[in-house]
């Protein structure tokens, strides 16, 4: 007869703490997420905001994003995870939640490009709108890989 061992229960990966957040994925992602986060604030902020609704939304989730995102890399690099499970889901949810306002964001932020074309001050608005319409498309991008990768993980 075989003898009854303590039980292989599936061990879950550890969250990284310290350096070895920047490493792991999906956690490598979040300082990219601020640092195209902080552009998409940056440039439309440069501009002269012609539509202050839309790019007041913009601004929001730009702004609001890069600092809670700053909050959590914070939070990973010292260790108030202590490894426990609810960070996963608490980061799926965040990143999930923060991947569609920023695809909202990224679309209006598009919209408010096109309207920049034939303004007073067109070609340096237009481009400046135009590359924060980029660097939003990209962060949305990677808030939806962030929020995908630790659902699959």
């Amino acid at each position: 007869m075989a003898s009854v061992g303590p039980s292989t229960a599936s061990t879950q990966p550890a969250l990284p703490s310290g350096p070895a957040v920047f490493i792991t994925i999906p956690y490598a992602f979040i300082l990219p997420e601020i640092v195209c986060g902080t552009w998409v604030w940056i440039l439309v902020a440069a501009t002269s905001v012609s539509l202050p609704l839309l790019q007041g939304w913009v601004m929001y989730v730009s702004l609001t994003s890069c600092l809670i995102s700053l909050l959590l890399l914070l939070s990973y690099l010292l260790g108030f995870h202590r490894n426990s499970e609810n960070w996963k889901v608490l980061d799926s949810l965040y990143h999930g939640a923060t991947a569609i306002l920023y695809m909202s964001a990224a679309v209006l932020q598009a919209n408010a490009t096109i309207n920049s074309e034939l303004g007073p001050n067109s070609p340096l608005c237009y481009q400046l709108n135009s590359a924060a319409s980029f660097f939003a498309f990209l962060t949305a991008f990677l808030y939806i890989l962030h929020a995908f990768s630790i659902y699959y993980q």
